[in-house]
């Protein structure tokens, strides 16, 4: 008898849904669109006279998904207490050097919050364009945002005073569970075509203190970044974006990237490493920039390495030239097109990314540029205005070989040290081989004078190198000087 009737339960049931779709059906075919409309807003009306409940939705893009909300971040931190708590599908990430986890609920998932006697609820949730195209890489078109519902009746209460005290509350949980993370951007996969950020936990432990530099150029440099740090104000008072910008030169060796590393554990800022081969255009390039962080470091390292910026104008009029030539041989010009498929950031769109309109979203942000030779770079990119601060890594000094010392053997004296401070003043070595010499190889050598030694013996011969180049530099001057003197006679 139960099972007839729920036969006839679901004959029932099936036939009213069929009716109801060719109703719609009929509905939406033949009345007038403006009818249609007309409908529509009524019974939406009457569905939120009927349904009491307030939507509120916190999108994680503000804009046309150009930057990304605080809004988002500080609730995303709010909630995960409540989900650890409540939710029963989470998510975990680790934090705090790898010491402990911080959890937050799973998409489409829904917990419920209490404040001052209201009860609400949270969902996080996450929608996504269906890709015929197989990526490891999320789609470029997903939208994740949270939503939060509440009674009708308590609209003041909601908005007036519990949506400040989460602000508050998820800003305090971010500052006590913040990992600082080195962020690098790279070419995107499946349908995304355009460059993204992609990160890991910054973990690296260089500092002022074990820095191979002159004390009196550190204490300089630790308090140009405290004065920028405590600025916002001063910046605002003259009319600047909060931004500074370093250019840090030199031959290779000489801790131009252990410098980055030690400005931001100094002021506990992210690192965004840029990469300027991989971003396609200058449009890209803006917009990278407006998705980085507050307090973060943003570097180009060996920017005359990156591309050829100041030899463009010369390469469009060649392009010009070529395009016209290849005008009758269109799979020619389609191949040489596939080639040209890099890089097309100008000197013009570099400069509007340092001190440009755009460079003014967001604060407290430092822009470093790392070279070997200076000289190479368009004075336009590192003046003044650009590049506040011009720092020079410089060969290894004797002041520089102490830290070195105090780093890697432990000692602040030793009866060696006169000699390597004379050959020091003598030879150009950069702190990375003068480390490389003081690297312990046996624990029997307690006070590390084994590998003091082995650096006397590479500065001298560092030294009789140098000596033997010059030599031969003078004489093939010579040679060249007497050369002259034969054709002239």
């Amino acid at each position: 008898m139960m099972m007839m009737m729920k036969g006839e339960l679901w004959s029932n049931l099936g036939s009213t849904m069929a009716a109801i779709m060719f109703v719609y059906a009929v509905f939406r075919q033949y009345f007038p669109p403006q009818l249609q409309a007309c409908i529509f807003q009524y019974s939406k009306k009457l569905s939120n006279f009927m349904y009491p409940y307030i939507h509120i939705t916190f999108d994680e893009f503000t804009g046309e998904k150009i930057k990304k909300s605080e809004a988002f971040s500080v609730i995303q931190n709010y909630l995960s207490d409540k989900s650890s708590a409540n939710a029963k599908r989470l998510k975990a990430d680790v934090v705090k050097d790898s010491q402990s986890l911080v959890l937050s609920m799973d998409y489409n998932e829904e917990i419920t919050d209490e404040f001052n006697g209201v009860k609400l609820w949270w969902s996080a949730n996450r929608t996504t364009t269906k890709t015929q195209q197989f990526s490891f890489y999320p789609a470029a078109d997903e939208k994740r945002f949270y939503t939060l519902k509440f009674h009708n009746r308590h609209r003041e209460v909601i908005t007036g005073t519990y949506l400040s005290h989460v602000l508050k509350q998820g800003k305090a949980i971010a500052a006590n569970n913040r990992q600082r993370k080195l962020y690098s951007n790279g070419a995107g996969q499946g349908n995304r075509s355009s460059t993204t950020w992609t990160h890991v936990a910054f973990e690296h432990p260089a500092t002022f203190d074990t820095l191979a530099m002159d004390e009196k150029k550190k204490r300089e440099i630790k308090k140009d970044l405290v004065t920028f740090s405590n600025g916002k104000e001063y910046y605002a008072k003259i009319g600047k974006a909060w931004k500074r910008g370093y250019l840090l030169y030199g031959p290779p060796g000489t801790g131009k990237s252990t410098m980055v590393a030690a400005m931001a554990n100094f002021l506990n800022y992210d690192v965004y490493d840029l990469e300027l081969t991989t971003v396609k255009n200058n449009v890209e390039l803006r917009r990278l920039l407006i998705e980085t962080s507050n307090k973060s470091i943003i570097v180009i390292e060996d920017i005359d390495c990156s591309l050829d910026l100041t030899g463009q104008r010369e390469e469009k009029k060649k392009k010009k030239k070529d395009d016209k030539n290849e005008g009758g041989d269109p799979i020619g010009a389609m191949s040489k097109n596939e080639e040209r498929k890099e890089s097309e950031v100008t000197l013009s769109g570099l400069l509007n990314f340092i001190d440009g309109i755009w460079s003014a979203c967001g604060g407290e942000r430092i822009i470093v540029f790392t070279t070997n030779h200076v000289d190479k770079l368009d004075p336009a990119l590192i003046r003044r205005g650009r590049m506040d601060k011009h720092v020079e890594m410089s060969y290894c000094r004797f002041e520089a070989f102490k830290v070195l010392a105090k780093n890697y053997l432990d000692i602040d004296s030793h009866p060696l040290f006169e000699e390597i401070g004379n050959l020091l003043e003598e030879t150009d070595m950069t702190p990375a081989d003068v480390a490389e010499n003081l690297m312990l190889t046996s624990d029997d050598d307690e006070v590390g004078e084994t590998c003091l030694k082995n650096l006397i013996e590479a500065l001298k011969a560092a030294k009789g190198e140098a000596r033997k180049k010059a030599e031969e530099y003078h004489a093939r001057l010579e040679a060249e000087k007497e050369e002259k003197e034969k054709t002239i006679c």
